[in-house]
């Protein structure tokens, strides 16, 4: 009797570890955590996954941006809780993070309170999975990435260094970023270029200088980085971030700290 308990237990603790940790079970929080006293103008750090989860650099990620938050002399609040969208703990926050936060990790309600976030100015830096084509919802589609998600290198090519090109030298989020600079990434495609639907592109990479594939091609203007003109609060997409090493590139860790300091105003 005692051998068929213990064997119940540990098919019951089997069951509970998802076969790949990449892809966890889909959490929908209702109960929002509890905010540092005094926390005001803060960076909302948010890396929940109800999709592809990056256990590659999340961890490490998370702490190069909080890091980046302290530097520009503002506190921060990491989380994978999505019940902190609500109207009274957004407003302690100047820019809210997504670092790749995938799958439509907000109920209806958590992206209403979002929406107001963002048209009453407050700024977003959404990161890589961010803007994959798990998220569903037509707002944040809209506002956020302004395109779809298609794809990317697999196999020997997943991951290639390639050359990024500044498209708008001049703006904030690539001061002091010397350009051409070269990157090793996961190389996102999309359906179309965002500026067709009002996004500002501020980078390409240089699809000469890496492997696309014939599938994932965009041309001559294939966008890595963009911001939203359209949106009150001012909104940033990076989609680059694939690996943890990236985060400490001089180069990724300055747009970084320019994107938050821009969108946060």
């Amino acid at each position: 009797m005692m051998l068929k308990t213990w064997a119940i237990l540990a098919a019951l603790a089997t069951a509970q570890v998802p076969a790949d940790p990449h892809l966890p079970g889909r959490v929908n929080d209702s109960i929002a955590p509890t905010l540092p006293a005094g926390l005001q103008r803060g960076v909302l750090i948010v890396s929940k996954t109800n999709g592809w989860r990056h256990i590659e650099h999340i961890p490490h990620s998370n702490t190069v941006l909080a890091g980046i938050a302290s530097e520009l002399g503002r506190a921060s609040f990491t989380t994978e809780n999505a019940a902190i969208f609500n109207d009274d703990q957004l407003s302690r926050f100047s820019v809210i993070v997504l670092n790749s936060a995938s799958g439509d990790f907000l109920s209806a309600e958590q992206q209403a309170a979002f929406a107001r976030f963002v048209a009453r100015g407050g700024g977003v830096v959404a990161l890589h999975a961010a803007g994959d084509d798990s998220h569903k919802a037509p707002w944040y589609a809209d506002t956020i990435i302004g395109t779809t998600f298609i794809g990317h290198p697999g196999g020997a090519d997943h991951i290639q260094p390639a050359r990024v090109v500044a498209v708008r030298p001049d703006h904030p989020v690539l001061r002091g970023v010397t350009m051409p600079w070269v990157a090793r990434d996961e190389w996102y495609s999309f359906d179309a270029n965002p500026a067709a639907r009002g996004m500002t592109v501020l980078a390409r990479v240089d699809e000469g200088s890496y492997r696309p594939g014939e599938r994932l091609r965009m041309g001559a203007d294939h966008p890595v980085l963009w911001i939203n003109p359209r949106s009150r609060g001012r909104v940033v997409y990076s989609a680059l971030g694939h690996e943890p090493q990236l985060y400490d590139d001089p180069a990724y860790r300055r747009i970084l700290t320019n994107a938050i300091r821009w969108a946060a105003r």
